[in-house]
C-alpha cells in the first residue's frame, strides 16, 4: 500500500473504471474517508474520463489495461455497464487488485461465477455494492426481524415506482439492452430484489410478468413478480420506470403475526409504518432513522466503503461479497425465466444462465 496517512496507517488506494452517473456516489464516499485515496479514473469516453480525472485531481485513462498497469492501486471500483462488470472485475483480480463491483455483479450466472472464481484464484476480495442495506430505516427493520419481533412473517412487498424517460435510455446505446444492462428488474430494482430476500429469507419459487409498455428498449420497463419463500411466506415485487411525472416510491413492507413495518420514501429512506405488539428500545430510534437522500442512491456508499476498509484490514467480514451478490442475480434471472415461459420457476435455478 501507499505511504502512511496522518493516522499512521497506509490509505487504501482506489482506481475507478466507468465514470457514469453512479461514479459520483463513489467519488463522494471516497472523499469523505481519510483512509481511502482515489488514485486514478478510467472511461472509454475520453471527455468523461478527462472530466472525472480533472474534477477529482487524479490521473485519467481511456485504456483500462493501461490504468491497471500504471495506477498504484489496491482496489478497483467497477462502475461500467452491467454486462461488462465480470470482464472488468476479472481483469482487476488477475492484476492482484481487490474488486468493488457495482450492482448487478453480472447479467448471467455463468459470468458471475467466473468473476467469483477469478477473485478466489487471485486471493483478492470481491465486494458487490448493496448500499441500501445500510439505510438507517432498513437497518432498524433488519434488527426487528433478527430479534423475532414479527413472530411469523406472512407477507412482504417491495415496490419501485420510479421514472426513466426515453431520454435516459437514449443517452447511451447500452441502456435497456439485454447484453449490457437488463431491464427494470435487473437495473433499477436490483437493490430491492436484494433487500426482500436479505430480510425475509430464501425464495423457493417465483412467477412473473414483465412488459415494455412505453420505452423504446429491448428490455422491460415494468413488471410484477410473486414470490414464495421457503418459510412459507408470500411476497410481491412491483417495478415500473413509467411513473408520472417523477420518482414516487421505493419501499419495502413486511407483515407478520406481531408486527407491521413499511419503509418507504423514494428510496427506502422513510419509516412510514412501525407497529409491534411488544415494546423495544429500537422504537425510540424510528423518527431519527428517517432521512432525505440527495437521490435514489442514498448515502449508503460511504458506509459500504467503511466495510471495505474494515475487511481489507482484517477487522470485519464483507457485508455483501460475490456469493451474496449472486443470490439477487439468480432471483432476477428466475423472474425473467418465468416471464418468458409463463411458468412458476423453482429456485435455485436448475441450469446456469
Amino acid at each position: 500500500m501507499s505511504e502512511e496517512d496522518g493516522g499512521g496507517r497506509a490509505p487504501v488506494r482506489i482506481a475507478l473504471v466507468g465514470c457514469g452517473r453512479i461514479s459520483r456516489s463513489h467519488f463522494d464516499a471516497i472523499g469523505k474517508l481519510d483512509e481511502l485515496q482515489l488514485v486514478a479514473v478510467c472511461d472509454a469516453v475520453e471527455s468523461r474520463a478527462r472530466e472525472a480525472g480533472e474534477g477529482q485531481d487524479v490521473p485519467w485513462f481511456t485504456s483500462y489495461a493501461r490504468m491497471l498497469e500504471q495506477a498504484p492501486c489496491d482496489v478497483v471500483a467497477v462502475c461500467t455497464p452491467s454486462g461488462l462488470h465480470p470482464q472488468h472485475g476479472i481483469q482487476a483480480a488477475k492484476a492482484g487488485k481487490h474488486v468493488v463491483c457495482e450492482k448487478p455483479m453480472a447479467i448471467t450466472l455463468t459470468s458471475a461465477d467466473e468473476l467469483v472464481q477469478a477473485c478466489d484464484d487471485a486471493g483478492v476480495q470481491l465486494f458487490v455494492v448493496k448500499q441500501n442495506r445500510l439505510n438507517p430505516p432498513v437497518q432498524l427493520l433488519r434488527r426487528a426481524i433478527d430479534k423475532g419481533r414479527f413472530g411469523r412473517i406472512y407477507m412482504a412487498n417491495t415496490t419501485v415506482r420510479w421514472t426513466r424517460p426515453q431520454e435516459y435510455y437514449d443517452q447511451a446505446p447500452w441502456r435497456g439492452t439485454w447484453e449490457f444492462d437488463g431491464g427494470a428488474f435487473m437495473n433499477q430494482a436490483s437493490h430491492y430484489v436484494d433487500l426482500i430476500q436479505w430480510l425475509v429469507g430464501p425464495v423457493e419459487s417465483v412467477m412473473a410478468k414483465t412488459a415494455t409498455l412505453a420505452r423504446r428498449i429491448e428490455t422491460e420497463d415494468s413488471g410484477v413478480a410473486i414470490l414464495k419463500f421457503r418459510s412459507g411466506a408470500l411476497g410481491v415485487i412491483e417495478v415500473t420506470m413509467l411513473t408520472y411525472p417523477r420518482n414516487l416510491e421505493g419501499s419495502i413492507t413486511v407483515l407478520g403475526e406481531k408486527g407491521t413495518v413499511k419503509i418507504g420514501g423514494t428510496a427506502v429512506n422513510k419509516v412510514e409504518t412501525w407497529q409491534f405488539a411488544d415494546y423495544d428500545d429500537d422504537d425510540k430510534l424510528v423518527d431519527s432513522a428517517t432521512y432525505t437522500p440527495p437521490n435514489v442512491y442514498g448515502h449508503g456508499h460511504e458506509g459500504y466503503y467503511r466495510n471495505v476498509l474494515a475487511v481489507l484490514r482484517g477487522e470485519a467480514h464483507a457485508d455483501t461479497d460475490g456469493r451474496a451478490g449472486r443470490k439477487s442475480l439468480e432471483l432476477i434471472l428466475g423472474i425473467y425465466e418465468s416471464a418468458k415461459t409463463g411458468h412458476e420457476v423453482p429456485l435455485p435455478l436448475r441450469a446456469r444462465v
